[in-house]
């Protein structure tokens, strides 16, 4: 009996992607009472953990940076389907979700996880070490797709209000997976060397000596499994906002509370999985899934909803505020100043992370 239990206990990350899509499916578009809440909640964690597993033997099978390339993408494209559904389901909060969405991802990721995988590595380790051309290239192409489609928005005139006109959306949309493209084709084919982790000595590692590899059928199996896992995690999320949006307004608190927990969410699987690389002395690959996240958020979410305004009525408010784009130009500024040397202390952590907390900060009170 004690062995039966044991394997039950070996094959969680089995089961609970299964689980998370079956409670997907008898929830979806339902109210759902507390105790019904609580249980999705529940499985929401444990799809969070099996994705992070799953990602973490792709990327043995695969090695990097391919491993991150593969999560990164694969939530994006999750997240940007549900950024779509929700977008169709229209209101009022359409017009902006889009750009809501993307800037919360930017400014988790460019801060948020960045910020808490140089602590953890400096604090672990002495300093966090990484390869400042990949890191650099990656947030060169978070800056400008971040520019070109959440800034530009809001200084354009051809229509009124930050919006882009038909032709400038078109140009944004084709940019972005135009960048995006470049960037995947030189972080795998070009100059893959750019993006491995690097040794104390700055030697790069080209091989993970832990452990064998796992077989092509176990890869497979849990390429699968991470895609079941992934849906249940932003399936489920979507089931609770309902509670989420409830307790914010309770709380008295600003409506954009509500995009930042859910974007926290989705955005869960990478940022256990870039802290796990930060903890093994891998801060390159924690980079690249927190920068390639930022970049994949960007360049697939705004094509998407391009595509995705021909049939949807209302207006695609892209253009941010003045008090974001002002975080955004001091997170592009100091990220420039914490890629440059290729090492970092735990200041250049604090850094990213205060950062972060202001975003969070004027989420709350704008």
């Amino acid at each position: 009996m004690i062995t039966g239990l044991r394997s039950l206990t070996g094959q969680w990350t089995l089961l609970v992607p299964v689980l998370a899509i079956i409670l997907l499916v008898f929830t979806w578009g339902r109210d759902l009472p507390g105790a019904v809440v609580a249980l999705v909640t529940l499985v929401l964690a444990g799809s969070v953990l099996a994705a992070v597993h799953h990602a973490e033997v792709i990327a043995h099978r695969v090695g990097e940076p391919f491993g991150s390339l593969v999560l990164a993408v694969a939530v994006t494209i999750i997240e940007v389907a549900l950024i779509v559904t929700l977008m169709v389901d229209g209101g009022d909060k359409s017009a902006t979700l889009a750009r809501d969405t993307v800037f919360a991802a930017v400014m988790i990721t460019c801060n948020g996880i960045v910020g808490l995988c140089l602590l953890v590595a400096s604090l672990r380790h002495g300093t966090a070490v990484f390869n400042p051309e990949g890191t650099g290239a990656a947030l060169a192409t978070v800056a400008t797709l971040s520019t070109l489609s959440l800034v530009l928005p809001t200084f354009t005139t051809s229509k009124p209000g930050p919006e882009f006109s038909t032709v400038q959306l078109t140009f944004a949309a084709l940019s972005s997976l135009i960048l995006y493209g470049l960037f995947v084709t030189t972080q795998t084919v070009r100059h893959r060397d750019y993006f491995l982790p690097l040794t104390r000595q700055g030697e790069v590692i080209t091989a993970d000596d832990h452990a064998e590899p796992p077989s092509a059928r176990t890869a497979w199996i849990s390429l699968g499994l991470l895609g079941l896992a992934l849906i249940g995690v932003v399936g489920l999320a979507k089931g609770v906002s309902p509670t989420i949006e409830a307790g914010v307004k309770a709380a008295g608190l600003n409506q954009a509370v509500v995009g930042v927990v859910i974007a926290l969410l989705v955005l869960l699987p990478e940022t256990i999985a870039a802290l796990r690389s930060a903890r093994r002395d891998r801060v390159q690959t924690s980079l690249n899934l927190a920068l390639g996240s930022a970049m994949a958020s960007i360049g697939l979410t705004i094509p998407a909803v391009a595509l995705a305004s021909v049939w949807l009525s209302g207006p695609l408010v892209l253009g941010l505020g003045p008090v974001h784009m002002l975080l955004l130009a001091l997170t592009i500024v100091v990220s420039s100043l914490t890629v440059v040397p290729g090492r970092a202390t735990p200041l250049q952590g604090g850094v990213h992370l205060v950062l972060f907390a202001a975003y969070l900060e004027l989420a709350v009170n704008p």
